[in-house]
């Protein structure tokens, strides 16, 4: 047998676990941008757009109005979070906020489990369960949904960085605080939007991968390590940095999954993660913002 006849196959497979592993990366990078820390709550953002997904489909079965609505409300629960824990801390030290961001999914990650329970729900794919046979490959219909909203809401947020005025004003807050403080720029707002806008991203992320993985209120740990490892591999900082290091880690856990053994899988992430701050620390694109 060709060990190479499924090769297809798994880089169909890693594509969609990167697609998934860019959005996170990408919240993580906004909100690095932004503050020059690290959100490790960002992954409980996965786990919140699944749940409160599930949740509206169970109470009104439309997927997009559980898909829309899944992400506004994580996107008000980003807002709240950075206003309520983040803005009133006297010493605002990265470290400091640091601390705070993995208290803070602790904390959601128990009222999660109190809310849902230690039961995994499930989420109707979005276009049916038959497989589409491409070559060696089948594909479910849900995977092409992943891949091809992934690439809508990166291109949505390049099209909102590039052409809308929060979206510069962002920019300006990232490249240089002060100057955009002097310039009117209220940074305090331009924080508080990064958290929602990376809050929405996990959101999309969460509802998208829960059809193919079954939501569970412990879901977000290992998905947002894993796209921290993506932001890192990639290039902190970098929209299109987030995006080739998500889709590289996914392809090459898929690859030592299929052609080693899944053993394995999650050491990939961690194994790239320490050859990349090895040998290229700005990661595989530089942090440029």
């Amino acid at each position: 047998m060709d060990i190479f006849a499924p090769l297809l196959q798994y880089l169909i497979s890693g594509l969609t676990n990167g697609a998934i592993y860019a959005l996170i990366a990408l919240g993580f990078g906004i909100i690095y941008n932004a503050t020059t820390i690290i959100n490790f709550a960002q992954g409980e953002m996965v786990m919140l757009g699944a749940m409160a997904a599930i949740s509206f489909y169970q109470l009104y079965p439309s997927l997009p109005l559980a898909f829309g609505a899944g992400m506004g409300v994580v996107t008000v629960v980003g807002l709240v979070f950075e206003r309520l824990a983040l803005r009133p801390v006297r010493d605002p030290s990265p470290i400091t906020l640091i601390i705070i961001t993995v208290g803070g999914a602790v904390f959601i990650k128990g009222v999660a489990m109190l809310v849902w329970g230690k039961d995994a729900y499930p989420l109707p794919p979005f276009t049916g369960n038959v497989p589409i046979h491409l070559g060696t490959a089948t594909v479910l219909p849900q995977n092409l949904w992943v891949m091809g909203l992934t690439a809508v809401l990166v291109l949505a947020l390049e099209a909102f960085f590039r052409f809308t005025l929060a979206g510069k004003a962002m920019r300006a807050v990232a490249y240089n605080n002060r100057a955009a403080r002097l310039m009117g720029i209220s940074a305090g707002r331009m924080v508080q939007l990064s958290f929602g806008l990376a809050a929405a991203l996990g959101a999309g992320a969460g509802i998208l991968i829960a059809p193919l993985t079954l939501g569970v209120y412990d879901m977000g740990l290992m998905l947002g390590l894993k796209g921290f490892s993506a932001a890192i591999i990639g290039g902190l900082g970098s929209l299109l940095g987030g995006v080739l290091g998500g889709l590289v880690l996914g392809v090459a856990e898929s690859l030592a999954t299929g052609f080693i053994s899944s053993g394995y899988r999650d050491a990939v992430a961690f194994l790239l993660l320490l050859l990349v701050l090895f040998l290229r620390p700005q990661g595989l694109l530089g942090g440029g913002k």
